[in-house]
């Protein structure tokens, strides 16, 4: 059974996203895996208040977003149009509209402000980051109690429930697993 959350952006706490589990990649080209009880994970959702900013123009912005159970690194790069890796990789079309994209991102997190993350799980010096593809800053004053409320719900009912890679079929997703993913 192929893992449905693999490529999903999976809600999570910081103090979960944090705990994931490293698993080394099995080539010197692939990147490392993560695992949240046995079930591979690659992308992340969190939601906080932005600690800490540190931005080096036209290269990366990395800030900290804490939702009161830990804070979640995170890296936004900016230097599409300067990388001679994504230059080879991407049309000058695409790289313009995700340089744009990525700038418009970083002029929107500061201090303070109350942010949506999305992005790749990651890791830089021995601890998991998210390198961001997405960022929305909440103007709702309930957002983080909703999102909290989101987390304890799928971990309950979606992501504690998926079979693990192990062999046999085990249970599946839930109802509330599936009416998620929908979203």
């Amino acid at each position: 059974m192929q893992n449905p959350v693999y490529h999903s952006y999976v809600k999570l706490l910081a103090f979960d996203l944090l705990s994931l589990t490293q698993t080394p990649s099995s080539s010197s080209v692939s990147e490392p895996t993560f695992s949240r009880r046995g079930i591979p994970l690659s992308r992340a959702e969190t939601l906080g208040t932005v600690t800490l900013r540190d931005h080096k123009p036209h290269k990366f912005l990395r800030f900290l977003i804490d939702d009161g159970t830990a804070s979640v690194p995170c890296i936004l790069w900016l230097n599409h149009m300067t990388s001679p890796y994504l230059a080879r990789r991407r049309r000058p079309d695409d790289l313009r509209l995700i340089a744009d994209s990525s700038a418009r991102f970083a002029a929107e997190v500061r201090v303070g402000v109350v942010a949506r993350v999305r992005g790749r799980i990651g890791c830089y010096n021995g601890k998991v980051q998210l390198t961001v593809s997405d960022v929305v800053v909440e103007r709702d004053p309930n957002a983080e109690i909703l999102h909290w409320l989101d987390c304890i719900n799928l971990a309950r009912n979606c992501y504690n429930v998926l079979p693990g890679p192990g062999p046999g079929p085990g249970p599946g997703p839930s109802s509330a697993c599936k009416e998620n993913q929908a979203e």
